[in-house]
């Protein structure tokens, strides 16, 4: 078929099939975030389709001279003969390929809109695309894997104490309120180790919200703060990204100090430091170089004009500055865009931090049983099949009990139902209480608050100070006074040993009174 018009209809309609299921595809409830998490990509991909549609349609009318031939074709004739010799060649096609257009348009529509399999079964489940985008650890896109970015986090150099894998959760979420790592040193963030770990990380974030969000447009959202770091850059209001070395060396050339090395093109403060790098490794290798290569253009020191004698020399680290210039706007740039895409996460980088920490207490046992429940298959749906006698009537009562009207949200008593709002005030369940130790966790009313320190999650805390969790540091909720009682604690102890030894008394067989530790002193000597 060479018909241009017949390419556009056919064209056309395929573009309005699916637009009708993509409005079918996202009309339909998805009950977890799993069926979500499908539905979204099978959106994506029809969006996809979709476009690729447009852009040949759209060349198709951009091709005025084949649209004007045919018409002129079909309007200019006086007979019906190039009519039927259209029809035939349409009728010889369609006879050739009875399902080329319609039957393979349904049958792609039909895969795309087919629901996904429930019943749990391992030959179903490794069918599904989207679980092969995800490893383990993050669950289907509901956590975030951040282990090996913590891994390069603490083996940058002058980082201070390495945190942990919670506490670098805690750096990633302060994001939202600053920029990204703004708690690093320039020393740090201006080494290309950082430079390193910050573009991994910008490309697992880009790739991991680029997998669980699949109808985000993040690279329009990318490019527009691309944009904006560029014209900030420009303007020079990127704040802690300025190069103090080279402002320093420019600064101390100006100004002529120091004692400049030929060898070496570098300047020493003192005349000490310039006698004792003399006999350095580098110093020689460089100096035998300087030999073999002759007198060099920049062996005199630079003037502040870039001179040397009046007249105009090159500079000799220009590239090294170029480079030096060309990192710290690649690491910026990438932190950049790193914290826009954070920003984003937070409620993803929330939930990861609470599954680790649920993790961290749990017991070998209870992860294994854990990851039992979670590999046991779902009951099945009933795919619109009839239920039996009674089992409908069953599960109408079951929804009209669980549909209970809780204005108030108010906790739920032993029946499933929620308690008397005269119940709540008495207990103090809306009042809440912050443990600091506990991550900040908020617990409703003074009866959880107190049952807490016993509990896991505090216990977890506790250990992570290198504490322990005994009744002494019952009501402790904030760490700074955690630890000012245990070093109380701690000196009370050694007072109390130090009282035990000096005032227990103790009488020898002359009838002498010592105290405990002077007695035993006599003793070693041998004089009682």
């Amino acid at each position: 078929m060479d018909s241009v018009l017949e390419v556009q209809r056919q064209t056309h309609e395929e573009i309005e099939r699916f637009e009708r299921a993509l409005y079918t595809l996202l009309s339909r409830p998805q009950p977890s975030h799993k069926l979500r998490l499908q539905a979204e990509h099978t959106a994506s991909n029809i969006l996809d389709r979709v476009h690729s549609r447009v852009v040949e349609l759209n060349s198709l009318y951009a091709d005025q001279d084949s649209r004007k031939q045919e018409i002129d074709s079909l309007s200019t004739s006086s007979d019906l003969d190039p009519f039927y010799q259209r029809l035939v060649k349409i009728q010889e096609h369609h006879a050739k390929y009875p399902d080329s257009v319609a039957a393979s348009l349904d049958i792609e529509l039909a895969a795309l809109l087919e629901e996904p399999n429930q019943d749990g079964d391992d030959e179903f489940e490794e069918e599904d695309p989207v679980s092969l985008l995800f490893s383990g650890e993050e669950a289907y896109g509901k956590y975030l894997d951040l282990y090996a970015n913590h891994t390069a986090y603490t083996n940058l150099k002058n980082i201070g104490r390495r945190p942990g894998y919670l506490q670098y959760l805690d750096l990633l979420l302060n994001a939202q309120a600053g920029t990204l790592h703004d708690e690093l040193s320039k020393e740090t963030r201006f080494t290309k180790d950082y430079e390193t770990y910050i573009k991994n990380l910008h490309t697992y974030l880009l790739s991991f919200s680029k997998r669980t969000q699949p109808l985000v447009d993040i690279d329009t959202e990318q490019a527009e703060a691309q944009l904006e770091f560029q014209k900030q850059w420009d303007a020079g209001q990127v704040s802690d990204w300025e190069d103090d070395s080279a402002k320093a060396t420019n600064g101390a050339s100006a100004n002529g100090s120091g004692i400049w090395c030929a060898a070496c093109q570098k300047h020493y403060s003192k005349q000490t430091v310039y006698d004792a790098h003399l006999t350095s490794k580098k110093h020689i290798k460089a100096a035998a170089k300087q030999a073999e290569a002759g007198p060099s253009p920049n062996a005199a020191p630079p003037n502040p004009n870039g001179t040397t004698n009046g007249t105009p020399q090159p500079d000799g680290s220009a590239s090294a500055k170029s480079k030096l210039q060309a990192r710290l706007h690649s690491s910026a740039l990438h932190t950049h865009l790193s914290t826009a895409l954070l920003k984003a996460l937070v409620p993803t980088l929330n939930e990861t931090k609470s599954n680790v920490e649920r993790r961290f207490s749990l017991t070998a046992r209870e992860r294994e049983q854990e990851l039992l429940e979670q590999s046991r298959p779902q009951p099945p749906p009933t795919n619109g099949k009839k239920p039996a006698e009674g089992e409908g009537e069953a599960e109408e009562e079951e929804e009209e009990e669980e549909r209970i009207y809780n204005p108030l949200k108010l906790p739920l008593g032993w029946d499933g139902k929620p308690i008397p709002y005269w119940l709540y005030k008495l207990h103090g369940l809306g009042v809440e209480y912050r443990c600091e130790i506990c991550s900040d966790h908020v617990y409703m009313g003074r009866k959880n608050f107190d049952r807490h320190f016993q509990e896991s999650r505090h216990a977890f805390g506790m250990r992570a100070l290198g504490l322990p969790n005994t009744k002494h540091f019952h009501e402790i909720t904030k760490i700074e006074d955690a630890l000012a009682l245990a070093e109380k604690l701690k000196q009370e102890g050694r007072h109390e040993i130090f009282e035990q030894e000096t005032m227990e008394e103790l009488e020898d067989d002359e009838g002498n009174v010592y105290n405990r530790k002077t007695y035993e002193d006599l003793k070693k000597q041998g004089l009682i």
